[in-house]
């Protein structure tokens, strides 16, 4: 009964790891058809009626075509190639693709294949800028290869509030992308921190809770310009008693009276 189990369990895990390879196939297809810097995400929904292909993108009239001939012959292409049912392909734009990291990525790649890598500086600050310019909360961009030496090396250009480690790492988009340069291939990672972002250790403070410090602050002020001056009061100064005291006149004793006593009486 064990190896019958295992056999099984060994079936099932050759079909799920052939099944996910064919949507990994599906997904890199549609991204190099589409091209590239145009596509941010590829996900692939199953239904009772078939297969739901949903593809997020910045330019969405580009990937659609003219009276949507691209469209038709992906779905063509998928049925033919990758045997799909009844692939239905739905667009999703990007409203703000410099939020979007893996569009990001794309782009750094592009331009440092047309550029060439002796500029990576200048393209890395240029779109780390943009992004910020986007109200992102933070942004990082890391480039490895041979920039600009003989020896590959990576960079790192950063801004803003980005976390790496913990729950509030969850909310980062980071994406990869590559570069094939006349030195060699270029990796590109991105991650953008987007303003919407929740993270637990953020205080929002409201408009109307700042109106109300604000009053408060001024009545206070005003309430103090209110309170009349305090003269100050006068000090009480002590006459300096003499350090030397007034000699005290000195008392007779007994002795002395009676001796004077006698000396006038044998006078």
């Amino acid at each position: 009964m064990l190896s019958v189990q295992g056999a099984l369990y060994k079936m099932e895990e050759k079909k799920f790891v052939n099944f996910k390879k064919e949507e990994l196939g599906v997904r890199e297809y549609i991204k190099r058809e589409l091209g590239k810097g145009r596509i941010s995400a590829v996900t692939i929904e199953y239904t009772p009626v078939g297969e739901k292909i949903i593809v997020a993108t910045s330019r969405p009239g580009q990937v659609i075509g003219r009276k949507g001939e691209k469209i038709n012959e992906l779905t063509s292409v998928l049925k033919k190639r990758f045997k799909l049912d009844n692939p239905h392909i739905e667009i999703k734009e990007i409203t703000v693709p410099l939020l979007d990291a893996q569009l990001v990525a794309d782009d750094i790649a592009l331009m440092l294949e047309r550029k060439g890598s002796l500029k990576f500086k200048v393209i890395a600050y240029k779109q780390l800028q943009q992004i910020i310019k986007a109200k992102a909360l933070g942004a990082e961009i890391v480039l490895s290869g041979k920039l600009p030496s003989d020896r590959a090396r990576s960079w790192r250009f950063a801004s803003g509030y980005l976390k790496k480690t913990g729950d509030p790492a969850k909310v980062v988009n980071r994406a990869q992308s590559q570069a094939t340069t006349m030195l060699g291939v270029v990796g590109v990672k991105v991650s953008i921190l987007p303003p919407d972002a929740h993270i637990h250790d953020q205080i929002i403070v409201d408009e109307n809770l700042r109106s109300k410090i604000r009053v408060n602050i001024t009545d206070m002020e005003l309430k103090e310009q209110e309170k009349p001056e305090e003269k100050p009061k006068n000090k009480i100064t002590k006459k300096k008693t003499s350090a030397k005291k007034k000699a005290e006149p000195k008392t007779k004793r007994p002795e002395q009276i009676r001796t004077e006593a006698e000396k006038e009486e044998k006078k």
